[in-house]
């Protein structure tokens, strides 16, 4: 299979969000306002059920780029650098840059600090250093003025931009100097690889204040499962303690660890998350806008995705850091000119600014079946014309370049005959102890004591507790702390854990007819042999 023929590279320009979950329109979310992701999307290969191998930053960042599961990257905090912790894995920008493109970072791509050696993995990655906005600086700092008048470093922080430090935020700034870049690259025969990263919707919910007009308080509903099902084992439960330390959640003296947050702050929260949305839809407008009017478009593969979702409410949880659905379901949209979109030669523009207040409803190609992050590499590699890295060995530390995903080219060429029932997805998360503790969110490697393996396909989402070693990265599949089992035809929302009601012999005989591809197959029969 060939879908890119005789063209000549593309260039890629990979778009990142943080913390966003599937609230998109083109994902079916009918609150959002989110128009220019939107246009995007209608004319692009939109993956209905895409998901993270882990809920949080560095280590879905870190397999996302390296095309390596966090078992293989053995990052499950933020506080290794892969090249020294497991190996010295190639990453998408560092593949590409091998290969004679020009690679640049923008914003958030690789998670800063010692997870990418404090220099975004420049030089290995990058042509150039990797670009943070200056203003980035101010998210954690008292910036939001409470209702004392006073500035205060609050959950929710919309603000005045015109009064913040240099008149800016840092995505307008992320998004100011991708456009910069594009226009140095537009009449340049080497082909480029530009990421950019945008900081939104991760919390503070420092934004534009003019983006919760978008959203009318009393217009917002709650999440439609508030509260922590019954079921639920502790030790699958998330505490937010993130969201705890802003001065505005801490006034609201909430037990920890099940709270609930008050309905009215709930509300906020949601309306905020929106927003946050809403704005940085408008820096993906920017951005491809000027794809467009450079004349680039039409060489140009897009990808747009998240390193994981974000919990509004539902179960009870208001953060990453779990294996629900919530968490994990991101968005992932490929557009490639040619492929996925044909050029009208009577229109001007392909990606026109839309503004989030105009509505419009357009019609996407949707792929329906599971796929997972670390299916990204090789599928960029090849839509840009790369050859995709071989899957990788059982054992593959020592193999610089290869995926642990699947090439999802075959996609692009043909219609999604009907879903796939074996088609599978796995995501993990992991824990210090049985019960919630301060600690539960995000957990040092050397506190891991248990690792939440999580299986998700068309049917269910079952997943295991199993006893973890933090010094010989062992699972021991003997040790079963809990289970959780839920049948999405009549529980989508994922709230009523069936786990015991279910001989394991069932969901094993499940498990073991599915053949999806070797890869996942590796990685189901080392669990499975465990469960059994």
């Amino acid at each position: 299979l060939n879908v890119m023929g005789s063209f000549r590279r593309r260039n890629v320009l990979f778009i990142m969000a943080d913390d966003l979950r599937t609230s998109l329109g083109c994902y079916g979310d009918s609150v959002v306002k989110s128009p220019n992701i939107d246009q995007l999307a209608s004319k692009s290969k939109v993956f209905l059920n895409a998901y993270a191998q882990q809920a949080v930053c560095a280590p879905s960042r870190t397999s996302m780029l390296t095309s390596r599961r966090p078992d293989t990257t053995r990052l499950y905090d933020f506080k290794s650098y892969w090249r020294v912790h497991s190996g010295n894995y190639t990453t998408l920008p560092q593949y590409f840059k091998s290969q004679g493109y020009f690679t640049m970072s923008v914003g958030k791509v690789f998670h800063p600090g010692i997870a990418s050696n404090h220099t975004d993995d420049y030089p290995y990655s990058w042509s150039i250093p990797a670009y943070h906005p200056a203003s980035f600086r101010y998210e954690k700092e008292k910036m939001c003025k409470g209702e004392d008048g006073k500035l205060h470093a609050n959950l929710l922080c919309a603000v005045n931009v015109t009064q913040q430090p240099g008149g800016t935020l840092p995505d307008m700034e992320s998004t100011d100097e991708a456009v910069r870049l594009l226009k140095t690259r537009a009449n340049d025969d080497v082909p480029f690889f530009l990421a950019v990263g945008f900081h939104k919707p991760h919390i503070p919910f420092r934004i534009p204040q003019e983006y919760l007009g978008l959203y009318p308080i009393e217009q917002m509903t709650l999440a439609p499962d508030p509260n922590v099902p019954k079921l639920l084992p502790p030790v699958a439960y998330n505490p937010w303690t993130d969201v705890r330390k802003r001065d505005d959640v801490q006034k609201l003296n909430i037990s920890f660890p099940y709270g609930p947050i008050p309905k009215d702050f709930q509300l906020r929260i949601r309306q905020h998350y929106y927003a946050a949305v809403s704005y940085m839809d408008a820096q993906v407008g920017r951005l491809l806008r000027t794809l467009d009017e450079l004349g680039l478009a039409n060489s140009t593969t897009v990808v747009f995705t998240s390193d994981h979702g974000w919990s509004l409410g539902e179960h009870g949880e208001w953060a990453k850091y779990s294996n629900f659905d919530v968490t994990t379901h991101v968005p992932l949209i490929f557009f490639v000119p040619g492929v996925t979109s044909c050029h009208d030669q009577l229109r001007e523009s392909t990606f026109p600014f839309i503004d989030p207040l105009t509505q419009s409803k357009p019609i996407f190609k949707i792929m329906r079946n599971m796929v997972e992050l670390v299916d990204v590499f090789p599928t960029v590699s090849y839509m840009a014309g790369l050859k995709a890295p071989q899957p990788c060995p059982d054992i593959s530390f020592q193999k610089e370049l290869c995926t642990e995903g699947n090439n999802l080219a075959y996609t692009f060429q043909h219609q999604e005959q009907g879903q796939d029932e074996e088609a599978i997805s796995f995501s993990q998360y992991p824990r210090p102890a049985d019960t919630p503790q301060v600690n539960s969110d995000l957990p040092d490697l050397k506190d891991i004591k248990i690792m939440g393996y999580s299986l998700r396909s068309r049917d269910y989402r079952y997943t295991l507790w199993l006893g973890f070693n933090p010094k010989t990265f062992k699972v021991n599949v003997s040790d079963v702390h809990a289970g959780e089992l839920y049948m999405l035809a009549d529980d989508p929302g994922q709230d009523n854990n069936v786990y015991s009601d279910f001989e394991p012999s069932v969901m094993l005989t499940k498990m073991a007819s599915l053949r999806d591809d070797e890869n996942k197959t590796q990685h189901m029969d080392r669990w499975r042999d465990g469960w059994m």
